[in-house]
C-alpha cells in the first residue's frame, strides 16, 4: 500500500503519535521554584495511635497556620466522640468514610460518605468517624493547631 492509498486514520494516528513524542522529548524541566511534586512513592506515612495513619503534605497540624493532611482509616477502626478548635474540610479520596454527630457513641447511627464527597467538620462541634468494612482515605485541610479533644458524655 503506497502513502497515497494508506487510510486516512493511520495517517492521522502515525502523525499524532510523532508529534506527542517529540512534545515530550523537547519539554523543559519543571522549575523547583514554581511548582513541586510529590509522587504517592515518596509521600511519607506513619501510623498513629488511633488506628489510622496520617502523612502530612503541607504546614505541621501542630502548630498555628495552615495544614494539609492525608488521613488513612484502616478498616473497623473509629474515633470515639471528639471535637476540634477550628473548621476542617475534608475530601474523601477513596472509600466509604463513615460519620456520626453527638455524644451518644453508636455505630449504628453512622452515616456513609462516598468518596468524591465534600465535607466540613465545623470547629467545637462534636462527631465521630471512621472505616466499617474498609479502607478510607481523606484529604484534610485546616488551621492549627489541630487537636482532638473527647467530648464530655451529656
Amino acid at each position: 500500500m503506497t502513502h497515497k492509498h494508506r487510510p486516512f486514520y493511520m495517517v492521522a494516528a502515525l502523525t499524532i503519535a510523532l508529534s506527542s513524542s517529540l512534545a515530550r522529548a523537547e519539554a523543559p524541566p519543571l522549575d523547583p521554584k514554581a511548582i513541586t511534586i510529590k509522587l504517592p512513592e515518596e509521600i511519607h506515612w506513619v501510623a498513629n495511635p488511633s488506628g489510622s495513619e496520617s502523612a502530612v503534605l503541607v504546614g505541621d497540624p501542630s502548630q498555628p497556620g495552615l495544614y494539609v493532611v492525608l488521613n488513612k482509616w484502616k478498616a473497623h477502626h473509629n474515633s470515639k466522640p471528639h471535637s476540634h478548635p477550628n473548621d476542617r474540610f475534608i475530601t474523601v479520596i477513596s472509600g466509604t468514610w463513615w460519620m456520626g454527630t453527638g455524644t451518644d457513641y453508636n455505630l449504628e447511627h453512622l452515616k456513609p460518605v462516598p468518596a468524591g464527597s465534600f465535607v466540613t467538620h465545623y470547629g467545637k462541634e462534636i462527631h465521630y468517624d471512621g472505616a466499617k468494612d474498609g479502607d478510607v482515605i481523606l484529604q484534610i485541610v485546616g488551621i492549627g493547631p489541630a487537636t482532638a479533644p473527647p467530648a464530655d458524655k451529656k
